[in-house]
């Protein structure tokens, strides 16, 4: 069975809504004006990149990054890989053409059947709305949280609200940075 990754960039109460300054968000592009850049704590990115074999992603994350990310080199290695999109709306004439092989699924049970083919990690970009669904489905595995030390208020959560039993986390790799960035990485206790 592979693993299915969630990777988010979320403030310390947990919001996760337009980081990069995705247009709508009052607080958009809080990644980059709040907190000072140290290369040393994005090298989990890389390492994503280089460990994942396919990119899950929801509707609104693909629309927001298949414009952007083909054309630029830091994310040249998701271009070759495969790429998943959960959407009930998106059509085939809406896929860009210049980001490689990309299959629209259409339910999480059809995130389920993919999870359980052959391959490697599938990592999951943005997508709060999906990533929410797959947590309360138990279909993560993974996540990987670069939390950074500011408080947003309103906006998109990674985690939802759901009335649900407890879900267990074993922190396996964390860091912290002297900009006040921390790394948690956690694999779900099933």
């Amino acid at each position: 069975m592979r693993t299915l990754i969630s990777t988010a960039f979320m403030s310390l109460d947990g919001v996760v809504e337009a980081p990069g300054g995705e247009p709508g968000y009052r607080n958009s592009g809080w990644t980059f004006k709040d907190v000072e850049f140290l290369p040393e704590a994005y090298d989990i990115k890389d390492r994503e990149q280089r460990e994942a074999t396919a990119m899950l992603l929801g509707r609104v994350s693909y629309q927001a990054f298949s414009p952007v990310w083909p054309a630029m080199e830091d994310f040249a290695d998701y271009k070759a890989m495969p790429k998943y999109v959960v959407s009930t709306t998106l059509g085939e004439d809406d896929l860009v053409a210049d980001w490689g092989e990309t299959t629209i699924l259409r339910s999480l049970d059809e995130v389920a059947a993919l999870k359980k083919t052959e391959g490697g990690p599938i990592i999951v970009h943005g997508s709060a709305s999906l990533n929410r669904a797959l947590s309360d489905a138990g279909l993560v595995d993974r996540y990987h949280l670069l939390v950074f030390p500011l408080l947003l208020g309103a906006g998109k959560r990674l985690f939802s609200a759901t009335d649900k039993d407890a879900q267990k986390l074993k922190l396996v790799e964390h860091a912290a940075y002297a900009n006040g960035l921390q790394l948690n990485v956690f694999d779900v206790v099933r």
